[in-house]
Parts: structure tokens; sequence; C-alpha cells
């Protein structure tokens, strides 16, 4: 069973629009766009397993420029 994850992202002032264009790039996540308020950039992302979902997502997204925090959403249906 995959594991299907939103990850809420907020940004550095001015720096949603290259956030979500750099998490865009990472194998793994479906969909990443720029929103409006308290957070600014919202991604959709899956995995084959928690421990996948952790080392080759969460760590490359937590390492994109200009993110100061993030909040990730597990799907459960």
């Amino acid at each position: 069973m995959s594991i299907q994850a939103y990850i809420l992202i907020q940004t550095e002032v001015g720096k949603a629009s290259s956030v979500a264009n750099a998490i865009k790039s990472i194998p793994g996540v479906s969909l990443a766009e720029g929103v409006t308020g308290p957070y600014d950039v919202i991604m959709r992302a899956e995995s084959p397993s928690m421990e996948d979902f952790g080392r080759a997502i969460l760590s490359k997204v937590q390492a994109v420029p200009g993110i100061t925090r993030t909040l990730t959403c597990p799907v459960t249906n």
C-alpha cells in the first residue's frame, strides 16, 4: 500500500513561486501550487512506504531554499 500526503508549506516572503517550481521536480510529487492563506504552497506526493516518503520526498522538500515551515497531512483513505 502506498503512502499519500499533502504537505502545506510556509515560505519566505516572495519565494512561493520558486519553491513550488523546485518541488515539482522532486520524484513522487504529483502537485505543487501556490495558494493564499496561512500557507504559501500546497503539494501532494506519493511513495511506496512511510520510510521512503520521509527519505525520498520529505528530506528533499525540506532542503528547498526559501521554506520556513512544513506540515505533513497523510491521506487516510
